[in-house]
């Protein structure tokens, strides 16, 4: 399988109703952590991620339910009953993006927005902040391929390593994305969704 992509874009606030319904559709240790978070208007990227992972593997896999998901020492998730399927998310202020591959995956998307002075500094190369956020995702998803933190990957970049690959995404107007693999060839085409 190469990698495999999904995307939507979040045009309106959920209502309370379909919030509680998606909540219910994710196994326990997901649906917790989200209530966590203590603005119900914070959750609704993340939720709409799972939920767009959830129509990703029933449309690849043909599995029904979300199974349970753990994370590694680093924070990368995975699916302990099926570790030949890697899977990752990513959201940003009105959009989420979700990857399936039989190989380590990584992807990461990022509205385009005004960064400050002190943080653009912290990518060498970026004068802009689209070059800023196409800079971010990669390193972004670079490092989440490899189950790594990010911060490693700020300072320099290091170059990509034997088998590693990047691509970026177009996704929507006003969004920079990618996806990262250790192999597999580049994705297919990207499915996309409106809410």
């Amino acid at each position: 399988m190469s990698i495999e992509l999904w995307a939507a874009r979040l045009e309106r606030p959920l209502t309370e109703r379909e919030t509680a319904d998606m909540l219910r559709l994710l196994p326990a240790g997901r649906r917790e952590r989200l209530l966590r978070i203590r603005q119900p208007e914070k959750r609704r990227e993340p939720l709409c991620a799972y939920l767009l992972l959830r129509l990703a593997l029933r449309e690849a896999c043909g599995w029904q339910d979300l199974p349970e998901i753990r994370l590694t020492s680093l924070g990368k998730p995975w699916f302990p009953e099926f570790p030949e399927v890697h899977f990752n998310l990513s959201h940003t202020g009105g959009a989420v993006l979700a990857a399936l591959s039989d190989r380590p995956v990584g992807v990461d998307i990022e509205r385009i927005r005004p960064v400050g002075r002190r943080v653009m500094g912290r990518i060498p190369e970026a004068d802009s902040e689209r070059i800023f956020f196409e800079s971010w995702v990669r390193r972004e998803a670079r490092a989440k391929c490899a189950g790594t933190g990010v911060i490693a990957m700020l300072d320099r970049e290091p170059p990509l390593r034997a088998g590693e690959q990047f691509y970026p995404l177009d996704v929507f107007p006003g969004y920079a994305a990618g996806a990262a693999s250790q192999g597999g060839g580049p994705p297919g085409p990207i499915r996309k969704y409106a809410l």
